[in-house]
């Protein structure tokens, strides 16, 4: 099974592209993207992000990709200082180009937003930012591929390119996601294949039926080890125990079908591997912070929020494939 794909569909992932493509001298584009996933790729540098966390603002030239893997509140500017600059706050609900006085083109973003904070340790591991060079992007690679079509299609106004440009975002995503695991694993709630086949076989059966009352003893009856050394080997790649990865595994789905179902608390109990929704409702919110009445109720609060994705910009991504052991 593809566990990026299911980590990023349960987490209850959302796309939408900023058309944030030209940046005058004078302004500052502000990106309030604190729950979000997004990158820019910068079509004509240099160019300078400044973000809370940085040592200094990051120098971006022509062709180089800003990942900002946890969201964050950020700037992007022609210049080193913020100093006198004209800020125009590029929202998620206003993803209107910049535009203005000696307006060049300049970056083309895309925002994945996150709405509810996952619980999957995994997206706590990710770095703040990934930055990827020019130069370092093979030539003739899938990465590069991908950006040579996203830049003409970004201004085309023949038909079909606005289906072309969400197409190709979100594969440059995908790509990117890639590269940030390759550069920066071992990463946190990820498995580490190939390196230990069975914790990754452990970790897929767990996301592919996580409703299953599962033990360490049928988890490593599964993968074919003993208890004792499937414990060891899954606290060596994964950092934590196979329970606790369950665990982690089952409420992140709940989140999602408290959000996306109108399934009652028992029956979202049942279907993530809880036999009744006390003992449900209390590990949900030992580890979410709120009750998952409290949870539903503050979201459907949230739902019309400006700044918040449409149901309808959800990614489709294919349900999980039956993992085999």
């Amino acid at each position: 099974m593809d566990l990026l794909a299911d980590l990023l569909h349960q987490a209850g992932l959302r796309r939408r592209l900023l058309h944030a493509r030209e940046l005058p001298a004078s302004a500052v584009l502000r990106f309030p993207c604190e729950r979000s996933i997004g990158f820019h790729v910068v079509l004509a540098g240099p160019l300078w992000l400044h973000a809370d966390g940085l040592a200094a603002p990051l120098q971006l030239q022509t062709g180089d990709i800003a990942l900002m893997a946890r969201g964050c509140e950020h700037r992007i500017a022609r210049q080193a200082s913020l100093a006198g600059l004209t800020e125009r706050a590029m929202s998620v609900a206003d993803p209107a180009a910049a535009g203005g006085e000696a307006a060049v083109p300049a970056l083309i973003s895309g925002a994945y937003q996150l709405w509810n904070r996952p619980v999957h340790p995994f997206f706590a591991a990710l770095p703040g930012w990934h930055l990827l060079r020019a130069e370092a992007i093979p030539r003739l690679g899938p990465m590069s591929l991908a950006l040579s079509l996203l830049s003409p299609e970004a201004g085309s106004p023949s038909a079909g390119a606005g289906i072309a440009l969400h197409a190709l975002t979100d594969l440059l995503f995908v790509y990117l996601m890639r590269d940030l695991l390759a550069q920066h694993a071992p990463v946190a709630g990820f498995p580490p294949s190939p390196r230990d086949d069975a914790v990754r076989r452990a970790v897929a059966l767990m996301h592919a039926d996580c409703a299953t009352a599962w033990t360490l003893d049928t988890l490593a009856h599964a993968v074919g080890l003993s208890r004792t050394l499937l414990a060891e080997r899954f606290r060596v790649a994964m950092g934590d125990t196979p329970l606790n990865y369950l665990r982690s595994v089952r409420l992140q789905q709940a989140m999602r079908l408290l959000v996306d179902t109108e399934d009652k608390l028992e029956q979202v109990a049942m279907r993530v591997g809880y036999q009744d929704a006390f003992s449900f409702s209390k590990a949900f919110k030992r580890l979410v912070g709120a009750s998952p009445g409290e949870f539903r109720r503050r979201d459907a609060e949230e739902r019309e929020h400006p700044w918040r994705f449409a149901r309808s910009e959800a990614i489709a991504l294919p349900p999980s494939a039956e993992a085999r052991p």
